[in-house]
């Protein structure tokens, strides 16, 4: 049995930039189904919408989002998001992301890009594969920390928790049983704190943009854990798939 004191499945841009925060406070285990960078995160192009010019504001990017919702979204959220953006984006920038830049009136600034529902030019990209740089210097960063631990090639199947285990206490998650591809063994993998961060559920749809790795477990293994999930009728079917008959389909 291996033991940490934070777990994360998942290795795109939210499990590992929530790794290397844990990092500062203690183990970390960060398991993936493939290599480190076999995810979404890796395949997103278009870039990252965020305020950073002072032709743009907060209330604006607010006010684009609610629209492009039709309604459907929780302001709250969309307000914490677009607020605490920056600095998300600094961080980035502090693990090595070099966003686009280019030369106005002899000094440099952000290429910021406007995309569909934005008002503003406000969108930060590296050329057209802004998400393949953020995963490769985020798993950099995560290679210099001694507390992070990258299992790759192993498969998270199950939570543990006390109520499986039959436990005559309050529910809660004790860690996770994990498939380790190469040998065919089951790991278990002792934690409190486990961070489900394995992206959507693409890949159980005939044709999609989404990786093989796509394949919703991080969900089903929440809910059999008891654990509330929502919206999962927004799935993201991008339009411009170039489709092969014996090929994998893939974003243009």
């Amino acid at each position: 049995m291996k033991e940490f004191d934070f777990v994360v499945v998942g290795s795109g841009i939210a499990g590992l930039s929530f790794a290397l925060k844990a990092a500062e406070h203690g183990s970390v285990a960060v398991i993936t189904k493939r290599k480190g960078a076999d995810s979404n995160t890796a395949w997103a192009q278009g870039g990252i919408a965020c305020v950073t010019s002072d032709e743009d504001s907060f209330e604006l990017h607010v006010r684009d989002t609610l629209e492009a919702g039709a309604g459907l979204c929780d302001e709250q959220v969309v307000r914490t998001i677009v607020t605490e953006g920056p600095e998300a984006i600094r961080e980035l920038m502090d693990v090595g992301v070099h966003f686009d830049e280019r030369e106005v009136s002899g000094h440099r600034e952000l290429d910021l890009g406007r995309e569909g529902g934005h008002s503003k030019r406000r969108v930060l990209h590296v050329q057209d594969v802004t998400g393949r740089e953020i995963e490769n210097k985020l798993l950099a960063a995560l290679g210099r920390s001694p507390q992070v631990q990258l299992l790759e090639n192993h498969t998270a199947i199950d939570l543990i928790t006390a109520a499986k285990l039959g436990f005559a206490t309050e529910d809660r998650c004790l860690g996770l049983y994990s498939l380790d591809e190469k040998t065919g063994g089951v790991e278990t993998i002792r934690s409190d704190r486990v961070v489900l961060a394995t992206g959507g559920c693409g890949k159980v749809y005939l044709y999609t943009t989404n990786p093989a790795v796509a394949t919703g477990d991080g969900v089903a293994m929440a809910w059999r854990a008891g654990v509330a999930v929502a919206n999962m009728e927004f799935i993201q079917f991008h339009p411009t798939c170039l489709f092969h008959p014996q090929q994998r389909s893939f974003l243009i």
